[in-house]
């Protein structure tokens, strides 16, 4: 009995022995249980090399993509020539092997004279913004806007491009006011006309609001405001209604007005200006 029950164990063995052959066990699907390496996920919005040097104050967007190609850029250690190199926040940059941080925010107001060039560098050598604030120990600052050549008046600086875009952006429609000496005297028809707008190159331009603030024998000063700039803006406008404009001046943006500020010089906005111009 017992050599019968010994031999049924024997064949069961060599049953499973063989099913073992014709079905071989599956590998699993499941991942092993160690650490695998990964490649670092960006944790916010990936930006171009160059313009990361711009967010961080270093310098404008056009001498960073300069910066890069001359090869004075490293990333995590590594020369990278290409100025959109992609950047998400977390890697060591270092410009002339000096590792870059984000500078300090700042915010300045300036009168700018006439006959300054609103630009980091200017081909034909002439004189720019930077020269009023050559010297002052202040990080890499960018214009907020634009102003040209001819015009005056209030600019504002800063190395918060947020902020800064904020300003310009067309969404926004942060007023701007201007005083503007031309030659001849408009009429209420001209006033009109430059509310209603004209069309010149393809562009619609036209004031927010406009009035005359004197009249003198050859000229009239008028008063005009924009909620919105293209390039010579005002000086096209009335160009379009028969007038050329003598001077043109910024008085104010949004409720930052250009004071007693005198031509050539420079200070910095308080928390409540910078926060004013924020909210709008």
């Amino acid at each position: 009995m017992a050599a019968r029950s010994q031999r049924s164990d024997e064949a069961e063995t060599h049953i499973v022995q063989l099913e073992s052959l014709r079905y071989p066990a599956r590998m699993s699907s499941r991942p092993p249980r160690f650490p695998v390496s990964r490649t670092r996920r960006p944790s916010g919005p990936v930006h171009g090399l160059a313009r990361v040097l711009s967010k961080r104050g270093i310098c404008s967007r056009s001498q960073g993509e300069k910066f890069v190609r001359e090869g004075r850029v490293r990333v995590d250690g590594r020369l990278v020539r290409d100025p959109e190199f992609p950047i998400a926040g977390h890697e060591r940059i270092e410009l002339d092997d000096a590792t870059t941080e984000a500078a300090s925010l700042v915010y300045i107001a300036m009168n700018k004279p006439r006959g300054i060039v609103v630009s980091a560098s200017d081909e034909r050598g002439r004189d720019t913004v930077y020269s009023l604030i050559d010297g002052a120990g202040l990080p890499w600052l960018g214009p907020v806007g634009r102003l040209d050549k001819a015009s005056e008046g209030l600019l504002l600086m800063s190395n918060d491009t947020v902020w800064a875009a904020g300003i310009t952006d067309p969404v926004t429609h942060v007023s701007k006011t201007y005083h503007v000496q031309v030659v001849g005297h408009p009429d209420e028809a001209t006033l009109a006309a430059m509310l209603e707008g004209v069309t010149d190159e393809g562009a619609l331009l036209r004031a927010q609001a406009v009035e005359v603030l004197r009249r003198g024998e050859r000229t009239a000063w008028l008063d005009v405001t924009l909620d919105e700039g293209r390039n010579r803006h005002i000086r096209r406008l009335l160009a379009a209604l028969g007038f050329e404009v003598q001077r043109l001046v910024r008085v104010s943006i949004g409720d930052l007005t250009l004071g007693e500020l005198a031509k050539g010089q420079w200070r910095h906005l308080s928390a409540d200006e910078v926060a004013q111009l924020r909210r709008r």
